[in-house]
């Protein structure tokens, strides 16, 4: 089987985690897989020298990134110092991704690609603290703050550092199999459970925390009670407010309406069982609040466009009553 070559462009200002997760992932993943030789992984700088993470980790690439061969995979990581590219860098990344049989960028590293045209006219994501920046300078791109990785035809572009892995993932299942990439992900004690639509926050952290105390209270008992009435009526009651002013203050200290609120705790209470526990799709439909089953389908596949059935079978590290 011929190696798949997959080429991480190192540059000064670098993000060591953004490099050494995805480089972790496809160096173990055809010894998981028993084919040791599925890829073979080249780090390389401008020049050849060490580089510097903006970190202060020093690293040692392999080649100089004007000498690199064929390409397969060019993995493009983020880093403070993808915030002022350098032209000759920006070149040699459009170049190699012009015979590269697909891209990838983790975190800012999207905007070396943007900056080198591979994003134009594209859907692309990067690291939630950036996209607006990514958006305004790249009006060409079409820039998706909410998922974890996006793919579009070859390129492919992820969230921040910990969502490179989810990638590299997701592309060793697509080169050698489900199998190999749930072994390499329990390997490193990471599961194979991200689906790349997943947001990238979840309900509790993308929203924000109300300031005063008796929202904060119903923010915590949405969490901790996902079964039980959340009503606006109902959480009203327990903030000790009419109706209406706590919809609005809700609203405007929270970020969105309480009912959206509730839909995403409950969505992830369910998530979570699906991923986590063997109980069964009525218990779990019950015990986060949906009432009846297909309540809890039709959220799913709003939502994540999967059933809950059919997320469970992708996203459980383990097979119902597998061991």
């Amino acid at each position: 089987m011929r190696a798949r070559s997959v080429v991480v462009v190192l540059y000064e200002g670098v993000q060591s985690l953004d490099v050494t997760g995805p480089v972790e992932v496809f160096a173990g993943a055809g010894a998981a897989a028993g084919q040791p030789g599925a890829y073979r992984v080249t780090t390389a700088s401008p020049g050849g020298g060490p580089v510097r993470s903006h970190s202060g980790l020093r690293l040692l690439p392999d080649a100089d990134l004007a000498e690199v061969g064929p390409v397969h995979t060019l993995l493009v990581p983020g880093g403070l110092g993808s915030g002022i590219p350098d032209g000759a860098l920006v070149a040699r990344i459009r170049e190699l991704a012009g015979r590269a049989e697909r891209v990838v960028s983790v975190c800012t590293g999207a905007f070396l690609l943007a900056e080198a045209g591979l994003l134009a006219g594209r859907r692309a994501t990067t690291h939630w603290a950036y996209c607006e920046e990514l958006a305004r300078r790249f009006p060409d791109v079409e820039v998706d703050p909410d998922p974890i990785h996006v793919r579009d035809g070859n390129v492919a572009t992820s969230a921040g550092v910990t969502a490179g892995i989810d990638l590299a993932l997701a592309l060793v299942e697509e080169d050698l199999g489900r199998d190999a990439a749930l072994l390499i992900a329990r390997h490193l004690v990471v599961f194979l459970r991200r689906p790349g639509n997943q947001a990238q926050f979840s309900t509790q952290l993308a929203a924000q925390v109300a300031v005063r105390q008796p929202l904060r209270e119903v923010q915590r008992w949405i969490a901790e009670h996902p079964e039980a009435d959340l009503s606006v009526e109902a959480l009203a009651h327990r903030a000790a407010l009419s109706p209406r002013h706590f919809a609005r203050a809700f609203a405007t200290e929270v970020g969105v309406t309480p009912g959206r609120y509730v839909d995403g705790v409950r969505l992830e209470a369910a998530r979570r069982l699906l991923e986590d526990t063997a109980d069964g799709i009525e218990e779990i439909a019950r015990s986060c609040g949906y009432g009846t089953p297909e309540a809890m389908r039709r959220a799913f596949v709003r939502s994540l466009a999967a059933s809950p059935a059919e997320y469970r079978r992708r996203f459980r590290p383990d097979p119902v009553g597998g061991h």
